[in-house]
């Protein structure tokens, strides 16, 4: 199937949303094109405003635009949405849980060529320690879409975080999407390798030679960050020994942290995490940067070697 970034499945699905419902305003800090939120622009102009180079006053217009009664999208990349807004973010959406929902693209190493500044993998432990957040991280287009629609049915504050660059397509388009349920992609045994956003592809690729070495693990898409998936967890430990976690993210604070929390007062299981391990980015190509910063399949296969 072909390649789509989640940030250009975030801008369709938005503008069919807006579309459909007037309620729906859509906020972006003069990136509307990077973050492909200006699609709601072309046919809903009286639903987007472009804010300009101000994250916090955004988020706190967004705050007042949701405390009159209407459903809104804020958008920047994921450094300003979430580091340079934390504040208002905390005490004028989560505070009082109002309807806003916070989609921030061009997040993790995958940034690229813009580098360390712009790379930002903080951004899901900074949101998921916000009392009342959802934070979810999708795999791909189809994925994003779903969870794009889900969030704007949901009563209340949300982060989902999108990236820049185009991805396999993990899922069919009937696929079912809800909010704190992980998916199970491939079911086995001894071996259960929990992923989100792009890592669930680097992750499946993982599955494929494992097999080929004799392994069978199971790989869960763990889409939903808070609140994370703790049936789930709990009920893989009962035959699982080792929890491999895989994020775009630093292994401070994101997935690898929620899942070591779950299990960790519920049923401990040995874990290992795949991600930024506690360092800055720096510029270049992508997958380069993957491979470097040890995010690749070839590094959740060792992850797994080492530790089983």
């Amino acid at each position: 199937m072909a390649k789509m970034a989640t940030r250009e499945a975030y801008g369709q699905t938005l503008a069919a949303l807006a579309a459909e419902n007037e309620n729906i305003l859509v906020l972006d800090a003069d990136l509307s094109g990077s973050t492909k939120s200006g699609m709601v622009k072309k046919n809903n102009p009286n639903q987007h405003f472009n804010m300009g180079i101000a994250e916090g006053n955004m988020m706190g217009v967004a705050a007042g635009l949701a405390a009159s009664g209407n459903i809104v999208f804020a958008s920047s990349f994921a450094m300003f949405a979430t580091g340079r807004a934390y504040e208002q973010i905390r005490n004028s959406i989560g505070y009082p849980r109002l309807n806003v929902k916070i989609c921030a693209s061009h997040a993790g190493i995958t940034v690229g060529e813009d580098g360390a500044s712009h790379q930002t993998f903080e951004d899901i432990s900074l949101m998921r320690g916000i009392p009342n957040m959802i934070v979810v991280c999708p795999a791909d287009g189809v994925e994003a879409s779903k969870a794009i629609r889900a969030v704007a049915a949901y009563d209340g504050p949300c982060y989902v975080r999108l990236g820049r660059s185009a991805v396999e397509t993990v899922y069919d388009e009937d696929m079912d999407f809800q909010i704190g349920k992980g998916n199970v992609l491939r079911a086995g045994k001894k071996v259960a390798i929990i992923a989100c956003g792009i890592m669930v592809e680097q992750a499946l690729a993982a599955y494929d030679m494992l097999k080929e070495k004799g392994y069978e693990p199971t790989v869960v898409d763990m889409h939903t960050i808070k609140p994370i998936d703790e049936e789930l967890l709990v009920s893989l430990a009962e035959n699982h020994d080792l929890f491999v976690t895989c994020e775009e993210h630093s292994v401070i604070g994101g997935l690898g942290s929620a899942v070591a929390e779950v299990l960790g007062k519920k049923a401990p299981r040995k874990i290992a995490m795949v991600g930024m391990q506690d360092t800055f980015g720096e510029s270049g190509k992508p997958a380069q940067l993957l491979e470097k910063y040890g995010m690749t399949a070839k590094d959740i296969v060792k992850a797994v070697e080492e530790n089983i």
